[in-house]
């Protein structure tokens, strides 16, 4: 299943909607920064001039956690706060292969009650021992997967990938993937516009698809110090523009063999995949932001054609143009005419 398809059964969200809530489980010894990764992120959205989610954080046992780093957190919720919440977030725990019984109950009952449950780096054995992933695209902090597989034979675990969505259950792999994860549940609510202005406060890539790879390998270092930033901030000023590997190369000084290998390293994609999932998110703001004709749209994020819009769109959203449009638009009900 898509990473970027909402999940069946769940609202994809629109502005005005009510105050989301989200519980985060911190099993200890649970990472620290796992754990402050949500919070982080969701407590930067803004919707309609007020907060679009309220989040906290509990554990089995309220008071002093330990971490993995040997520090101790005070959280004064216990799991009773999850029965509030839309969305449960599992944090990575050191103790992923002994997970506490009433962390599974509280998972099961989730998933019962139809909430949408998600799980960074090594939460995902929590939510494989609670049976949540049996027959469930998912993944988990690469160095871990062969563990995972082994004792969860039954769960269909994604290669090298950053973060899966099948339904309601998401999983993550390790460390900062949690962060594509957390973006990606925002703009499964709110939107593009909403999720990338997150993103630039928190000082983030705005958008990593959930297909890109985990560096599972060690990067090849750059060529006499060459690095591609420049190139694809410069990519994002021109997308309505027909670019291709050769403009790339050109604007980075390099020969387009060079381009697409260390590109690719440095991003995990290729230069047109990057370029054409950036070209989507731009017509996911505009579609959110203004009032443009489908043709008019389609040109200005680069896609060519309304109908390629809309292949484009329905492949990574489920959505038409019209549809997407209808559920996020942030204008007045009267310039959407």
């Amino acid at each position: 299943m898509s990473s970027t398809t909402p999940a069946p059964g769940t609202s994809a969200g629109s502005p005005g909607s009510r105050l989301r809530r989200v519980a985060v489980i911190a099993a200890p010894p649970v990472s620290m920064f796992n754990l402050a990764i949500p919070e982080m992120l969701f407590g930067k959205v803004e919707v309609d001039g007020g907060p679009g989610y309220e989040t906290v954080i509990c554990a089995p046992d309220p008071g002093p956690v330990t971490t993995t780093g040997g520090l101790d957190l005070v959280v004064p919720r216990g799991l009773e706060a999850v029965e509030g919440a839309d969305t449960v977030i599992l944090a990575g725990s050191g103790a992923y292969e002994d997970p506490d019984p009433r962390v599974l109950d509280v998972l099961r009952a989730s998933a019962d009650g139809g909430k949408r449950i998600a799980s960074i780096c090594t939460g995902a054995f929590a939510l494989a021992e609670a049976g949540l992933l049996d027959g469930r695209a998912a993944t988990t902090y690469w160095a871990y997967r062969p563990l995972l597989a082994s004792r969860h034979p039954a769960v269909d675990l994604q290669d090298d990938v950053l973060f899966v969505q099948d339904g309601p259950v998401l999983t993550s792999s390790g460390y900062a993937a949690g962060i594509d994860l957390c973006l990606h549940v925002i703009r499964t609510d709110h939107g593009a516009a909403v999720a990338n202005a997150v993103a630039r406060l928190a000082l983030v890539a705005p958008v990593r698809p959930g297909g890109q790879t985990q560096f599972t390998q060690t990067p090849l270092p750059p060529e006499r110090g060459v690095s591609f930033a420049d190139t694809r901030a410069w990519a994002m000023e021109h997308l309505d523009e027909p670019l291709g590997l050769t403009d790339l190369a050109r604007h980075a000084g390099v020969s387009v063999r060079t381009l697409s290998r260390r590109f690719h390293a440095e991003t995990g994609v290729s230069p047109l995949q990057w370029l054409l999932h950036q070209r989507v998110e731009r017509a996911k703001e505009l579609l959110e932001a203004t009032s443009l004709p489908m043709d008019q749209l389609a040109r200005a994020s680069g896609l060519g054609t309304a109908d390629s819009l809309r292949q484009h769109l329905l492949r990574r959203t489920g959505l038409t143009p019209s549809a997407y449009r209808a559920s996020f638009n942030r204008l007045p009900s009267s310039g959407t005419r």
